[in-house]
């Protein structure tokens, strides 16, 4: 007989018991977090080159984790009631994403180049911003996916790995483009 995901009940528990389910989840966080940070600094000269990318960094960031946490929450509602065909799920997310990805592409464009009048920086944040959101969705769901395949609580878990996760691509992605468009 498969082995069954066991999930703890928050309202019943101690919160000692509460801590320990929690903790390890979020040390893998504090470390990505650091590791995001690291790769952030490996980027010094771009950044010192043109200290407007810095301006967009953290929006870059939270649109990408804001639209995978709204992707992974509704996925791991829909885990928990059994309703998910994987790949068809997946596919569906995708879609989205670069629905999305298009959406604040242009909107972010249309921001970035009224404020900075830059076209290399337009187009550095809105194809940044595009790629991102529209990757977003895709690890939103990869990632819980993994973690309740090994019978783990997907609730716990996933935010804080995914988060992180996120951020990372995240960031290397932005400065990628911008390596490439600006410098190149």
């Amino acid at each position: 007989m498969p082995e069954k995901t066991i999930y703890a009940d928050d309202a019943k528990e101690k919160v000692g018991f509460l801590l320990r389910l929690r903790l390890p989840w979020l040390i893998i966080g504090l470390v990505g977090g650091t590791l995001a940070s690291f790769l952030v600094s490996r980027f010094e000269e771009i950044l010192s080159q043109n200290i407007s990318l810095a301006f967009f960094l953290p929006l870059i960031v939270y649109m990408s984790d804001a639209v995978g946490t709204q992707t992974e929450t509704i996925f791991v509602r829909n885990l928990a009631k059994g309703k998910v065909n994987f790949l068809t799920y997946l596919v569906k997310e995708l879609f989205i994403g670069i629905g999305l990805g298009i959406i604040f592409a242009v909107l972010i464009g249309l921001i970035t180049e009224f404020w900075i009048r830059s076209p290399e920086i337009t187009l550095t944040v809105s194809l940044a911003m595009f790629i991102n959101v529209s990757l977003a969705p895709a690890i939103a769901i990869i990632v819980p996916e993994i973690i309740f395949k090994e019978h783990k609580d997907p609730a716990l878990g996933a935010g804080p790995f995914t988060t992180i996760v996120q951020d990372i691509i995240s960031i290397l992605i932005y400065f990628l483009v911008a390596a490439w468009i600006l410098f190149t």
